[in-house]
């Protein structure tokens, strides 16, 4: 089959590599009918991320047909079914399943004790996603092995498009669960940065549970269009001061709530701490790069809350946590529990409330997903979200 197989920093060609096979009583092969490229694939593009090998295969966003699976599946899949992929694989079984906490799965990383050494546990088995996830290979590809399929799977109507369910895969529970984490009071302000794919779904998500206003900051014009046409107020900070428009927007109190969509790259325009961040992450002093996260505790509201869906994925530097401590701030975190939200939001979908197309700006083969990486890295073309069709 064709796949998109990452060779080192910056370098990711279609390759033809070996068919998936049923390989535990549990898996399921699906034929990919579409599948994406997520901002966080960018961390691994550029090798942000450790736990990359030459020859593992990209993506996780993923959906297709059911084409094989094995016996310990139980029915749970039957071949021809139409399914979305979640990027976090799950067991159903273990005490974090159990409680809804899918992204930490006890089970699924077959890594764990190389996880278990970085973060103290283990988290979920993530697919295209780092050996320290357990060097699933991704779905940017014609085929896809999905372990533990009688429980990592999404079954969604036949009334519904590709485009319109591909996203429940990652970016729209993304957007969503660090929205419900903010607990959204209908006199908040939510302050959102970066207007990219999770942005963008927080954006309507803070909108459609009920926020007094939805702040959105970025510095990409077509970014910043696409998140007034969702409902926000922009800001693009190319232009002007972050810290002081919050203030002028909440009467000088600040964001109740504050969403980091960035994560571990995140720009600012000639701030010393993101000079400073860039230096050392030159000289292998510190992996992220935290400028967002910094500005978020200093300008959130007293006793408000940070809902971080931004991937970080290592060690930060010159974080104020007197600010964050003394203002009384809540912090909520992680990888996306994507099937606690699935059900919610695939009725949703059906009933008009979201569209999550309207945040796509390319179609492409596989043949050219090579090409695009760059293209969205680079946020040429107005490139906010590339869907391929293998």
């Amino acid at each position: 089959m064709r796949a998109l197989v990452w060779h080192g920093t910056q370098d990711i060609r279609c390759d033809t590599v070996p068919d998936p096979e049923i390989e535990h009583e549990r898996d399921a092969i699906i034929k990919v009918t579409a599948c994406a490229i997520c901002g966080s694939d960018l961390h691994l593009y550029d090798h942000f991320m450790p736990g990359m090998k030459n020859g593992d295969i990209m993506g996780h966003e993923t959906m297709g047909e059911v084409v094989e699976v094995g016996k310990g599946v139980n029915g749970a899949l039957r071949k021809g079914e139409r399914v979305v992929i979640p990027f976090t694989i799950i067991c159903g079984e273990c005490d974090q399943c159990k409680r809804g906490f899918f992204s930490v799965c006890e089970r699924s990383n077959r890594n764990k004790h190389v996880a278990s050494k970085a973060f103290g546990h283990t988290t979920a088995g993530l697919f295209g996603y780092t050996h320290l996830t357990g060097g699933y290979a991704g779905g940017q590809a014609e085929y896809l092995r999905v372990p533990f399929a009688d429980k990592t799977h999404i079954k969604v109507p036949d009334s519904l498009t590709d485009e319109q369910v591909l996203f429940l895969s990652d970016i729209l529970p993304t957007g969503w669960q660090a929205v419900v984490q903010c607990d959204i009071e209908p006199t908040d302000t939510v302050a959102i940065w970066g207007a990219g794919p999770v942005g963008q779904m927080a954006v309507r998500s803070a909108v459609l549970l009920g926020a007094k206003q939805v702040v959105c900051i970025d510095r990409v014009p077509e970014r910043l269009d696409m998140a007034r046409a969702g409902g926000a107020i922009t800001i693009d900070f190319s232009q002007e001061s972050v810290i002081s428009r919050l203030n002028e927007l909440t009467g000088g109190k600040g964001p109740e709530k504050c969403i980091d969509s960035v994560g571990m790259e995140a720009h600012a325009t000639a701030t010393i701490d993101s000079m400073y961040d860039r230096a050392k992450q030159a000289m292998m002093l510190e992996t992220d790069r935290p400028h967002v996260l910094r500005e978020m505790i200093y300008v959130c509201r007293p006793a408000g809350t940070i809902s971080i869906p931004g991937v970080y994925g290592g060690l930060l530097d010159k974080i104020p946590f007197g600010a964050l401590m003394n203002k009384g701030l809540t912090v909520r975190t992680g990888q996306t529990h994507v099937n606690r939200w699935t059900d919610d939001l695939v009725r949703r979908i059906d009933e008009g409330q979201l569209d999550p197309s309207f945040v796509i700006t390319h179609r492409v083969g596989l043949e050219d997903g090579p090409e695009m990486y760059r293209t969205f890295r680079d946020k040429k073309d107005g490139c906010i979200k590339v869907v391929i069709r293998p």
